[in-house]
């Protein structure tokens, strides 16, 4: 019988933060906001010392990951990740399930929306890369420097979000749809 995702993430979360938590992960505990779960990734914002931190884990039945916007949270070794883990534990509840929609359902713009939520930046230019685009390719079709390409792409997995994240995807959209034109 195969786990849930909520089961894969409590498995995850008891084996990766197994010992209490410190005193700033604790003042953090269950003060998350805007918190969402998509599968076996949670996500929640919180406000700290310097303003308000987006934080997220996301887990497989064989390693977990986690993120937060704060200045030490890039790969997920701050007490804020900790502190949104145990955030969950105590109520998996609260997260608020988020729907997603394949490529093939989409018909109207809410539905983009719930697509774009789904997908990251990087699974699309990995699907370009399959097409023969390189990211190098797109990101000059586009007028964007592939250093900055490449920033928006790592960014959003650590949690920032550049503005122009929702135009670059639907520009992979449009030339993964122009690509399949050509094939066939």
């Amino acid at each position: 019988m195969s786990k849930s995702d909520v089961e894969i993430l409590v498995d995850a979360i008891k084996t990766h933060w197994p010992n209490a938590p410190g005193e700033k992960a604790r003042r953090y505990v269950g003060r998350f906001f805007n918190t969402t779960r998509l599968g076996p990734k949670i996500a929640g914002q919180v406000v700290g010392n310097h303003g308000t931190y987006t934080v997220s884990i996301q887990s497989d039945e064989q390693r977990i990951s986690s993120a937060c916007s704060c200045y030490i949270g890039k790969h997920g070794y701050c007490h804020h990740c900790h502190a949104l883990a145990l955030t969950f534990l105590k109520g998996p509840q609260v997260f608020v399930e988020l729907k997603t929609r394949p490529l093939h359902e989409v018909q109207q713009l809410s539905d983009l929306e719930e697509y774009l939520r789904g997908v990251t930046l990087a699974s699309l230019l990995n699907e370009l890369r399959t097409k023969g685009m390189t990211q190098k390719a797109f990101a000059e079709a586009i007028g964007m420097s592939s250093r900055h390409l490449s920033s928006v792409k790592s960014s959003e997995l650590r949690n920032r979000y550049y503005n122009e994240l929702g135009a670059i995807k639907l520009a992979c959209l449009w030339i993964l749809e122009h690509f399949k034109q050509n094939e066939g």
